[in-house]
């Protein structure tokens, strides 16, 4: 029985992959750094028996040798975005990742499964994107036998992505649509996801670097407009000029949790699609089904009016 070691669990990814590594028999250390707030959500996210949540400081490097010890696969979750005082990209995203890499070498695990993100090697004016992509070269470097798997955006009803659009749309009469809602995105449900993930463990994959992609390319208008049909709502969507975007940006991201900070706003600059340079999911057989309309008509009712007895909703 294989043993699955987990940072960064609690979070929409996390949950979903819990489940279903323990409806497959793996035993699943999940690793929080606050037993308190997160430890009774991982716990009925597992079958019994089968997930055990450690509280950690994910730099101690004496309690990771425990945690390593003894198992066999290491996925790595952890990922932030946007920097505050605590968390930098530097930290998070390059000495992390590099960390555990080389305790996956020292422990001798069969496979490390690492997030990153899709289009990062292309954004070289983001602080996020350049620590994505030093984390992925210090990772291959420290250990070879592992899996870098570049998303594009991952949704859900525990997103933070559609959940926080649609909150936004429901409540303004404008939409602001920066470089035009032209940078395209594959959007992947979780659950497709978390299923390339299982079977990534299960057939023994080894490709390096994996793109990962839903069934559809969208453009961030696009994306608008479908979400404002799921909940009913017409708005005006407005092309922001990138001066008054970034000044927009540089306010926002002194909020405690920003909408918008520069360093998005320069990432949003990039397409979010296959590169062409490795192989996809669907190149190795690991096809992800679920459309996007399809997936948010089943939790946007949440943004309409009447909520869950919405007309639309009921028939």
């Amino acid at each position: 029985m294989k043993k699955v070691l987990i940072f960064g669990g609690s979070g929409q990814i996390g949950r979903h992959l819990i489940r279903k590594l323990t409806k497959e028999n793996y035993l699943v250390t999940v690793v929080t750094r606050n037993y308190h707030k997160n430890g009774a959500i991982l716990k009925t996210q597992g079958n019994p028996g089968y997930i055990d949540v450690v509280e950690a400081n994910i730099f101690d490097e004496e309690k990771l040798d425990d945690l390593f010890e003894d198992k066999d696969i290491c996925i790595n979750l952890v990922g932030i975005l946007y920097e505050d005082k605590k968390n930098t990209f530097k930290n998070i995203h390059v000495n992390f990742p590099s960390l555990i890499s080389t305790k996956c070498k020292k422990y001798n695990l069969k496979k490390l499964i690492h997030i990153s993100a899709l289009g990062v090697e292309r954004a070289l004016d983001s602080k996020y994107a350049i620590s994505k992509v030093q984390g992925e070269k210090n990772i291959i470097q420290n250990f070879l036998k592992t899996v870098i798997l570049r998303p594009s955006i991952i949704y859900s009803v525990d997103d933070n992505f559609t959940t926080n659009l649609m909150t936004i749309l429901s409540l303004l009469p404008i939409f602001p649509l920066y470089y035009n809602g032209k940078t395209k995105f594959s959007p992947i449900h979780v659950s497709n996801f978390c299923e390339i993930i299982l079977k990534i463990i299960n057939k023994n994959i080894s490709d390096q670097i994996i793109e990962c992609i839903g069934p559809e390319e969208l453009s961030f208008k696009e994306i608008i407009k479908k979400l404002l049909i799921s909940i009913d709502k017409k708005r005006f969507l407005i092309s922001m000029p990138i001066k008054i975007a970034k000044l927009s940006a540089f306010f926002f991201e002194k909020l405690p949790k920003p909408l918008l900070t520069r360093d998005q706003l320069n990432l949003l600059k990039y397409d979010n699609i296959p590169s062409g340079d490795y192989k996809t999911n669907n190149d190795l057989g690991l096809e992800a089904k679920l459309k996007f309309e399809d997936e948010i008509s089943k939790y946007s009712y949440m943004w309409k009016k009447g909520g869950e007895y919405s007309k639309k909703f009921n028939k």
